[in-house]
């Protein structure tokens, strides 16, 4: 993983998502096979390895009877930090998980939420090299994980960061490569842009109109030789159209649509179904 690369890490539950980021992070030992990071071996030279890791747990391990701001000093201290550098580092990660509300409260009583945030929090504290989040917005509603996935592609330009998450929404939102691993095997590597084309619906146009204009509309269009199949839904005025091997063909569909005089509420682009190609690469593995 280069500079400048967030990396979404999926698999199904027991792939090795978590096992391997143990590894890297030096928490499990490695029993064959080599890692490092920024060069260093994580376990000829785990201490250098582990200087340039932010580390984001599954779960937010951390200490509960701490105030979030003494986990932080606490945090900033054991990473070398003293004095007024040591001050601006944890007001900065303060300010960019948005934790001054809760910033004297025990951990144990905050949401899951603003566990998770400090959490992320003291991954980010240092500005390391490298950033492994596991499950990052795990437990957070919409606009906090709006805000993290903000914050990620803000560090991106100058981190390799490794995501694991379950949510396949967050690789088109916050990726830029994904492996998927599936039995501890990696069954994919590629850009979010090729994982969404290897769906069937991808580049698929997708038609909403009034349910009687259904069958007439679908005839239109299965004239057009780039169509592989059309599947449509009368009870809620549906017209998907299927193109062959993913091409595409809106202009075209948008032509007839207009040359015939047809009225339709709405006509948009699929971009292709994520949970399809998961199931596709993983169940079969």
């Amino acid at each position: 993983v280069g500079r400048g690369e967030v990396l979404g890490f999926l698999g199904p539950n027991g792939a090795g998502k978590s096992t391997t980021m143990k590894m890297l992070t030096g928490y499990l030992p490695i029993t064959s096979g080599k890692a490092s990071i920024c060069g260093f071996d994580v376990v000829g030279a785990s201490i250098e390895a582990k200087k340039n890791i932010g580390y984001l747990p599954e779960g937010s391990p951390l200490y509960g009877d701490m105030s979030c701001l003494s986990f932080l000093n606490f945090v900033a201290t054991i990473r070398g930090f003293r004095g007024a550098q040591k001050k601006d580092k944890v007001d900065l990660a303060i300010e960019r998980l948005e934790l001054e509300s809760v910033i004297n409260k025990p951990i144990e009583t905050l949401s899951k939420g603003f566990k998770r945030r400090a959490g992320l929090a003291q991954a980010i504290l240092h500005d390391p090299e490298v950033l492994i989040l596991d499950e990052p917005t795990d437990g957070l509603d919409p606009n906090q994980k709006h805000q993290v996935r903000n914050l990620i592609k803000d560090m991106a330009t100058n981190k390799a960061i490794i995501i694991s998450t379950h949510l396949l929404e967050e690789v088109s939102a916050v990726c830029s490569r994904a492996v998927i691993i599936s039995k501890g095997q990696i069954v994919f590597d590629g850009t979010p842009e090729e994982f969404a084309a290897r769906s069937s619906f991808h580049n698929a146009v997708t038609i909403q109109l009034s349910s009687e204009n259904v069958e007439s509309v679908s005839n239109i269009l299965e004239e057009m030789s780039e169509v592989k199949r059309i599947e449509t839904e009368n009870e809620t005025g549906t017209v998907r159209v299927i193109p062959e091997n993913g091409s595409v063909i809106i202009e075209k569909v948008s032509l007839l649509v207009r040359e015939n005089g047809l009225i339709v509420d709405e006509i948009y682009v699929e971009r292709g179904h994520l949970d399809e190609v998961f199931r596709d690469l993983t169940v079969a593995n």
